[in-house]
Parts: structure tokens; sequence; C-alpha cells
């Protein structure tokens, strides 16, 4: 097959959407023998069976499955296409489609995606949360706009994109009013012997903290692990232990929270990146989040150094 015939893999997708030849025929306006030849004409073309067909209507083969997937997301960037070129030089609002890393806080993620929602043309954020590998998969097929992630791409990743660095912040130590007024005192040497609540390990902040604890010879009671950084503070604020979270969001960890501050170390560093198929980044909404990072909420206006993945 040299090209695919896009009418006929629309007749295909809608007729897999509705279940049978009868009901895609009512859908496309179209005789049910026009459906029919269109997606025989498709098979013979791919030379690979899509449906399995019975009295109880249409069943994908694993074929057809592979086929409706593509087809999901072709004719669903076609209708965003079309959305997007409307809202050129209107008040329709333009979109950006950001991954989270699951272990990014979810205050850090709030102030970094927040100046989008602050710009004079509308915006529509689309926010997916998954683990960093996922979403670079989705990242390299376009799924994505952009991601952010607690680290860049290592060199182990097979994607090609960029690095954009944000900013970095130190830690706070958290606790419960009570907890905060009895480590405070002897901050940081405190930290031996009081309860602690850490990520789990092989996160770069849970090495991160490991090697602090290390190089100072602190031993601290683990008492809990956590993949959720949001279920790791509901923890710390019900007296569960101490537990960090980056400076440039103190207030804001204090008041969701109702917390204490124990203490404070730029000795353990939490970093934040973009990341973009892109070596610059030119979609004008991800340019204001990145330039507002930058700028004001980690104070490094100077800094637009990026580093890249081939």
């Amino acid at each position: 097959m040299d090209w695919l015939n896009y009418h006929h893999l629309y007749y295909f997708w809608v007729a897999a959407k509705e279940g049978s030849i009868g009901k895609a025929s009512r859908a496309l306006k179209l005789s049910q023998p026009t459906v029919s030849t269109q997606i025989k004409s498709l098979e013979l073309n791919l030379e690979e069976p899509l449906f399995l067909r019975d009295r109880g209507g249409l069943t994908l083969t694993d074929s057809g499955r592979m086929a409706f997937e593509y087809a999901e997301e072709i004719f669903n960037l076609g209708k965003e296409f079309q959305e997007n070129l409307k809202g050129i030089g209107s008040d329709r609002p333009a979109r950006l489609r950001v991954g989270i890393s699951d272990v990014m806080p979810k205050l850090v993620s709030h102030r970094l995606l927040a100046p989008a929602l602050e710009m004079r043309k509308p915006v529509r954020l689309i926010c997916e949360e998954d683990k960093t590998e996922t979403l670079l998969a989705d990242l390299s097929i376009h799924r994505l706009d952009l991601v952010i992630a607690d680290a860049p791409i290592g060199g182990s990743v097979r994607i090609k994109a960029f690095n954009h660095f944000l900013g970095s912040s130190g830690v706070t130590f958290f606790g419960t009013r009570k907890l905060a007024d009895r480590y405070r005192g002897k901050f940081p040497g405190s930290i031996s012997g009081a309860p602690l609540l850490v990520p789990t390990e092989g996160t770069v902040l849970r090495r991160s903290i490991d090697r602090w604890l290390s190089l100072k010879g602190y031993v601290p009671r683990i008492r809990a692990e956590f993949h959720d950084s949001a279920l790791l503070k509901v923890f710390g604020r019900e007296g569960a232990g101490l537990f960090l979270g980056p400076t440039i969001i103190e207030e804001e960890i204090c008041r969701e929270y109702n917390v204490g501050v124990v203490g404070r170390t730029e000795e353990i560093l939490e970093s934040f990146y973009a990341i973009t198929v892109e070596r610059k980044v030119r979609h004008p909404v991800a340019l204001a989040i990145t330039q507002t990072a930058r700028e004001k909420l980690f104070g490094d206006g100077d800094s637009d150094s990026i580093s890249t993945k081939p």
C-alpha cells in the first residue's frame, strides 16, 4: 500500500465506534452497501481483516484494534487542528497539553502553570499526570506539548527531546506545630532521631536526602515512604513525622497543611525542567510558563541555558 485512503479509514472508525454497519451508515448518512464496500476496500489495501462480522455486530480483530487506536488519534488531532485554526485571531482559547511527572510537588506544578491562565488570550490547559517515561512517550508522538519534571531526560531515554532548565530550590523541613517546636531549636542536628517522612527510593529527591543524611551523619527515624508527594504532606499534617518541601513554596505549604517550619537547607536541592521536542520553546503559552518560572518563581532571569538530548 503506497497511500492510505483516509475516507475509508474514517468510515471504519465510525463503524468501530458505532458497533455496526447499520448504525455507522445512519451516522454517516450513507447507504449500508457503500459503507461496507469502503471498509472492505480498506481491509484489502491493508491486507488485514479489521472486523469479525456476526449477527451480534462487529468485533475488532487485533489489527482492527490497532487501526482504531491510530484512527482515534488521527481524527481527534484533525478536530483539534480545525478548532485551533479557527481560534487564531479570535477569543477561542489556545490549548496547551501538559504532562506533569507524578513525583512533582502539586503546589510547584500549580505555581509553574498558573501564568498560562493569566494571559490576555484565553488558554485551555489540559493536564495529565503520569510517570515521566509514559509522558515522554506521549510527548514524542505530539500528544503533549510540554512535560514538567524534576529531572532532565537521561541518556537511556531514546527520544529526541530537549531539557529546558527552569530553576532550583533548597528545601524546608516542616512539621506540626508541636513537632516544629520540638525539633527547631537544634536544627539541623535535631534531625537525628526525629520521625521523618520521605519519598520512595529511586526518586531524585530521595537520593539527595540520603546523600545529605549520610554526609552529615544524621540518622532520623524513617516512619514512612511515599511516591505521592501530596499524600506524604497529608501524613505530615496529621503528625506522623517531619517532611520536606521546596522552600519556594514554603508559605503555601504552611498555609495549606497548617504546619510550621523546622529549618531550611540549601544543601538539598530540588530542580525542575520543562521538556519539549523543540530546541527552543515556541508555543506561546509554554514560553510564558518557562520565562515566568525563571524570572519570578526561581529569580533567575538571566538563565536561558538549555541542555539537549538528541
